[in-house]
C-alpha cells in the first residue's frame, strides 16, 4: 500500500506547517518573560494622619506614640507647679502639652486636644490656598456627623462652622475651638491636676502610670454655655 502522504501531498504540507507552528509557539512560550504582577491599589490614607505627620503641625510629635510622656529628667517640680497656675500655661509648654495629651489618652478623650492642635495649625496657614484642604480635613475628622474623632459641639456652633467650610477663613474654627477649650479647661484639666502622673512630677519623681478610665461624659457643652473663655496669646 502506497504512503498516503505521497498520494495526497497536501497532507504532507499541512503536517509540516503544523510542526513548524508548534515549534514556533513552543519557543515563544519558553522565551516569553513572566508578566509582572500589577501593583495593588494603594489604600487612601486618612488625611488627618497626613496632617498629623507634618512637622509643622505638632512641632515635637505630641501625638502618635502612646508612651510619649514627658521624661522626669526634663521636667522639674518647679516647672510642673507652673502647669497648675492656668490651663493656658499648661498648653503653652511643650512638655505640659505632651503630658496633658497622654492623660487624655487614658480617658479616651484625646480627640479634644488633637482638634485644638489642628485648629492652632490651621490658623498658622500662610496663604488662603492652604485653608481649604485643611478646613475640609478638620471638618471631616472632628466636626461632621459620625466623624472618626467627633468632638462634642452644640448644634449652633456646628452649624456656623459647617457653613464656613466652602469659603474658609482663618477664623472659621474659632467658635468650635473655644467650645472644646472650655470643655477641657473645666472638665479634664482639674482631673489632670489630681492625676498620679502630675502629682509624681510635683514631687520630683518619674510620671506614674495612671489607670485607664472610661470616656468621661460627666460634662456637656450646655454645662459651659456663657462661660468666658480664657485664652493665652495665640
Amino acid at each position: 500500500m502506497e504512503n498516503p502522504l505521497l498520494l495526497f501531498p497536501q497532507l504532507n504540507i499541512s503536517a509540516s506547517k503544523d510542526k513548524a507552528y508548534y515549534k514556533v509557539m513552543k519557543s515563544a512560550t519558553k522565551e516569553e518573560p513572566p508578566k509582572a504582577s500589577k501593583p495593588g491599589t494603594k489604600q487612601k490614607r486618612n488625611r488627618l494622619s497626613l496632617l498629623l505627620q507634618k512637622p509643622e503641625f505638632h512641632e515635637g510629635d505630641h501625638l502618635g506614640k502612646p508612651g510619649n510622656l514627658t521624661k522626669a529628667a526634663s521636667v522639674s517640680p518647679e516647672e510642673a507647679v507652673k502647669w497648675g497656675e492656668s490651663f493656658d500655661k499648661l498648653l503653652s509648654e511643650k512638655a505640659g502639652l505632651d503630658a496633658f495629651t497622654k492623660f487624655l489618652k487614658t480617658e479616651f478623650s484625646e480627640e479634644n486636644i488633637e482638634f485644638w492642635i489642628a485648629c492652632e495649625d490651621y490658623k498658622k496657614s500662610r496663604s488662603a490656598h492652604e485653608l481649604l484642604p485643611k478646613a475640609k480635613t478638620i471638618f471631616e475628622t472632628f466636626i461632621q456627623k459620625d466623624a472618626p474623632k467627633e468632638v462634642n459641639l452644640d448644634f449652633h456652633t456646628k452649624e456656623v462652622t459647617s457653613q464656613s467650610i466652602g469659603q474658609p477663613l482663618r477664623s472659621s474654627f474659632d467658635a468650635a475651638q473655644s467650645t472644646v477649650y472650655r470643655l477641657m479647661e473645666q472638665d479634664s484639666y482639674p482631673r489632670f491636676l489630681r492625676s498620679a502622673p502630675y502629682l509624681s512630677l510635683l514631687q520630683g519623681r518619674g510620671p506614674a502610670c495612671a489607670p485607664l478610665r472610661r470616656r468621661s461624659r460627666s460634662f456637656t457643652v450646655s454645662d459651659f454655655q456663657g462661660a468666658r473663655p480664657r485664652f493665652g496669646a495665640w
